[in-house]
């Protein structure tokens, strides 16, 4: 595909097949995904139909992954033989070629069934040593690799083009801006000599740029042109009309007149330019995918498996579940699992977007493509491949990046009949000016030529979804994974923000807020570490708080001797010899528990949303525990942020109304809604909708699935370790929840800049085609000239996909 046609004719063709009920081609991407019905058209049968098009379609799978090892110690065909029959026999490996030349193995398996290191296993135990050379599990870096040899391959043919096209600029235009010519091919001294040094240096620029005249022509002549025919019909007519010429000097024929109208130079510098264009298109482009490369990078290639008191450096891809690897101060950690020896701060950055570094010890996770900043570590493979967490990530904003915003549909329309209606303009434009403007058969050739060259279907195409491609990408950077380009479409039009409270708002954990004692600071540490004594025992998330906040305070925590739970009131047992009561109120007054009146105040802090534990030690008042669960830190200044910028802020919670109301107020939420059942959640966002909102919806994606799925925008808290979160159109890889205020920036600063892509696309060709057609010379103006026209139009297409990477400067 070259072009906006292209990718519309494709989409259009395939959509119109039976069984087929939605096609996306991305022109950036080169992708196209579409869902089949049954009974339908099969995967085969759109390939085919492709094919017809002129095009290549393969289709990708994810079962079967493709890699290559070097193999040394090979001395004949024997030896190639012997490999070959012995992998091609081995589970899971659907095809083995061998390469004795190479000495190279290509093995095509089924990684559910066969893993690398057996496949290595496999080759070593027939004597012979493999190294693994190329992995092609990552169609990403194969994909990049075979952009920056096609870049490569362009650059060394525009060094050519550049070079041929100066010649032949110097040699037909050189006279006319200074700069004389030998008399051996001086115009008016050896006319035919002139003539002919221009065809020989416009011949290797043709041939040079023979796959505008090979796809041009046979998309014309399948009635579905695109902008190769547009640039192979114009050079082409200009260099037949040269041909003419020359034909008409060498026998002698107003060999003066037609020595001055060669258009030679048109056709060399036209195709030398656009040809300069789709490079420097091309590798804009290859910069759209810059975040998924950095991404695609923080893999290591190798890691250090500990095997009893070896280590050994294996490749990556070799990795296995249940293998344990060490990571020391520097390294980045290959694959997903769980720590079980050492500490260590780690940098996740690069995937959560939180700047500052996590301590992680025995028992947490650990994730692929993070650092360990110091210490080091012992991780135990738990993900590997494409199930850790970047895989999964990288995943997530190639499916985003596949999919088709609605703003899109308008370019795409016009793309489709956008190249006939232009070579119509061209033919009627060129006519006219001959049989109206009786301007002569040269000049009405050059109004033709500047009209399809000028044209550009390509920054149309591109638009779109160059801007997406880049702004996901960010996105992911910043710890903000956007599910489609609808859902980015839709987040600029949020003017609604619904939080859900616990786990979104708050930290979604009781945490000890204060603790009253009537004793001094010994015996009231003692009492509280009493309290977590007994409460140790207990399930309830009241217990466990408490039990946390005495071991943040390295209290003694004891067994228990005895241990009792009274259902809805609390615990009561025995520590250490003492007698330990921990419950409600009521609980303690049915013990019989005196509690001086100054302690009871439980209005004051339901009122804030919080809880009150009394303690009893030895039948004997201690004190009163308030717990709560607390606001995240940033809670009040992300609601403040939104409400400065006119959005309307409303909390869910199925809290009574008194504590929804402590909470509302704490976190600067003007409307709260209080009771309200997580299955009733989805109803509420309904009502808000029906009165003519567009909403988002923030939660953590447990209970608020629905609500998420009704809403507008749906925003999931992931917390940077689960992004599975379904219901979620964006997803936060960190739980702060500024990320809601930049996700919905971003959405506005990706649609802004379609809107300027499109703009220019659009403004471009509705300014460029009439002044092309000479308009401007009907009223006294200048005629455009065909060569500043294609610099025209390859310029355009490159300034889309430039101001497209804009959007890799957006920050938070």
């Amino acid at each position: 595909m070259h072009c906006a046609a292209c990718s519309s004719r494709i989409e259009r063709v395939v959509s119109g097949m039976a069984g087929v009920n939605h096609v996306a081609v991305n022109l950036t991407l080169e992708q196209m995904s579409c869902h089949l019905d049954d009974g339908g058209a099969q995967s085969h049968d759109i390939i085919d139909r492709v094919k017809q098009l002129g095009f290549k379609l393969t289709e990708t799978t994810e079962t079967t992954k493709s890699v290559e090892f070097d193999i040394s110690g090979m001395h004949c065909a024997s030896c190639s033989s012997r490999i070959e029959r012995r992998l091609s026999g081995l589970d899971g490996v659907h095809k083995a070629e061998v390469n004795l030349a190479t000495a190279t193995a290509t093995i095509e398996y089924d990684p559910a069934q066969m893993s690398l290191r057996s496949i290595r296993k496999g080759i070593d135990d027939l004597g012979f040593s493999a190294t693994l050379a190329q992995s092609g599990a990552d169609d990403f870096s194969r994909k990049q690799q075979e952009t920056e040899r096609k870049l490569q391959q362009m650059k060394n043919t525009v060094s050519l083009l550049l070079l041929f096209a100066g010649l032949l600029f110097y040699v037909s235009m050189g006279e006319m801006i200074g700069m004389p010519l030998p008399v051996a091919i001086a115009p008016d001294q050896a006319p035919l000599a002139f003539a002919l040094c221009q065809l020989f240096l416009v011949l290797p620029i043709m041939y040079l740029g023979k796959r505008f005249y090979i796809d041009g022509f046979s998309a014309l002549f399948r009635r579905s042109p695109n902008m190769d025919s547009l640039i192979a019909v114009g050079t082409g007519a200009a260099f037949l009309y040269s041909c003419w010429g020359l034909f008409e000097i060498f026998i002698g024929l107003n060999v003066h007149e037609r020595v001055m109208d060669l258009y030679f130079e048109s056709t060399g510098i036209l195709i030398s330019l656009v040809f300069l264009g789709k490079y420097f298109e091309t590798r804009s482009k290859s910069r759209a995918s810059d975040a998924i490369s950095k991404l695609v990078k923080l893999t290591p290639d190798t890691a250090l498996l500990v095997d009893g008191d070896d280590l050994t450096q294996i490749p990556t891809d070799e990795i296995e579940e249940g293998d344990h690897l060490l990571i020391r101060s520097g390294e980045r950690i290959p694959v997903d699992g769980r720590f079980i020896h050492g500490t260590g701060s780690v940098d996740e950055s690069m995937l959560t977007g939180e700047s500052l570094p996590v301590e992680k010890r025995e028992g947490d996770n650990g994730f692929g493509g993070t650092m360990v900043n110091d210490g080091a570590l012992t991780l135990e493979a738990m993900q590997t491949g494409e199930n850790t967490l970047v895989s999964k990530i990288i995943r997530l904003v190639q499916q985003a990046q596949g999919t088709k915003a609605p703003i899109a549909s308008l370019a795409d329309t016009i793309s489709y009949y956008f190249v006939p209606a232009v070579m119509v303009i061209a033919v009627v434009s060129g006519l006219s000016w001959y049989f109206l403007g009786e301007v002569g058969f040269s000049q009405s050739l050059r109004f033709f030529i500047a009209v399809l060259v000028i044209a550009c279907p390509c920054a149309m195409g591109l638009a779109t979804p160059t801007s997406i491609m880049v702004g996901t990408g960010r996105g992911a950077q910043l710890g903000i994974l956007v599910k489609s380009s609808e859902a980015l479409q839709a987040a600029e039009k949020i003017d609604t923000v619904v939080f859900d409270k616990t786990g979104t708002l708050t930290k979604g954990e009781l945490q000890v807020t204060h603790y009253v004692s009537k004793h001094e600071s010994t015996e009231k540490e003692e009492h509280f570490g009493l309290a977590a004594s007994i409460e140790r025992k207990s399930s309830h998330p009241l217990g466990q708080a408490i039990v946390g906040y005495a071991e943040t305070q390295n209290l003694s925590i004891l067994e228990p001797e005895k241990y009792e739970q009274h259902e809805g009131g609390g615990v009561e047992g025995t520590v250490a010899g003492h007698t330990v009561l921990v419950g409600n109120l009521r609980l303690l007054r049915d013990k019989d528990i005196v509690i001086p009146q100054n302690f009871i105040d439980e209005e004051h802090f339901s009122m804030q949303g919080s809880t009150v534990l009394y303690l009893a030690v030895d039948q004997l008042f201690s004190g009163i525990i308030v717990l709560a669960d607390v606001l995240k830190e940033d809670a009040h200044a992300s609601v403040m942020k939104l409400r400065n910028r006119n959005y309307q802020v409303i909390m869910l919670t199925g809290d009574n109304a008194q504590t929804a109301a402590a909470i509302g107020e704490l976190a600067g939420v003007s409307e709260v809604h209080a009771e309200v059942l997580p299955a009733e959640k989805h109803k509420k966002i309904a009502e808000l909708q029906d009165s003519g909102r567009k909403v988002a919806m923030i939660g953590d994606g447990i209970n608020d699935a629905p609500a998420l799925s009704q809403a507008d925008v749906g925003i999931a808290l992931a917390s940077g370790t689960d992004i599975a979160v379904e219901s979620g159109d964006f997803v936060l890889m960190y739980p702060h929840l500024e990320g809601v205020i930049t996700a919905i920036e971003l959405s506005r600063a990706v649609m802004k800049n379609i809107r300027q892509n499109l703009f220019w696309a659009f403004a471009y060709n509705v300014i460029g085609i009439p002044v092309a057609a000479g308009v401007l010379v009907i009223f006294g103006g200048p005629g455009l000239n065909p060569m500043i026209a294609g610099a025209a139009m390859a310029a355009s297409s490159v300034s889309v996909v430039s101001n497209a990477l804009r959007l890799r400067l957006f920050s938070r």
